[in-house]
């Protein structure tokens, strides 16, 4: 069976219950699913899975510290992500918080990796978006965030 990793970081709970959403998308597919805060995370865990996806809130327009640390640490093992699957989504306060560019830059991180990214021509392009806690919404974009991450996790290990 393939694996995923959602990787959060979340102070309010909004990322987290986020997180949630997308693992019952990939348990929906029927992909093993490890549920991580990013503090409880090391960069070589990252080598294990097939599919990864990373929350991050959005603080001054990017990632929150921790996740860019753990990506930061992950240079150790550039080049050995290549062909993953990798998905990203984001939490703020506001509308105009930061959302997309937060996204943006994991993904961006993930790409420099060789990771393979699923996006969506439907909703929420880049990856799952919510203000505040998370919406019915923003619940319906992460489940289907981890069904199509799951669904190609399955396709490339074809």
């Amino acid at each position: 069976m393939s694996k995923a990793l959602v990787i959060y970081y979340s102070q309010t709970g909004n990322t987290k219950k986020m997180a949630e959403f997308v693992s019952e998308g990939l348990k929906a597919e029927g992909i093993d699913v490890v549920l991580k805060d990013v503090q409880e995370t090391k960069a070589e865990e990252l080598l294990q899975y097939a599919g990864i996806i990373i929350g991050s809130p959005t603080y001054y327009g990017t990632m929150a510290a921790a996740i860019k640390k753990l990506l930061d640490d992950s240079v150790a093992f550039h080049g050995q992500l290549e062909g993953k699957v990798g998905a990203a989504f984001s939490s703020s306060a506001n509308v105009g918080g930061g959302n997309e560019t937060t996204i943006l830059d994991i993904l961006n991180a993930m790409l420099i990796h060789g990771m393979i990214i699923q996006g969506s021509s439907e909703g929420d392009h880049y990856g799952p978006v919510a203000v505040g806690a998370p919406d019915s919404c923003a619940r319906r974009q992460c489940i289907r965030l981890g069904q199509r991450v799951a669904r190609l996790v399955k396709a490339l290990s074809i």
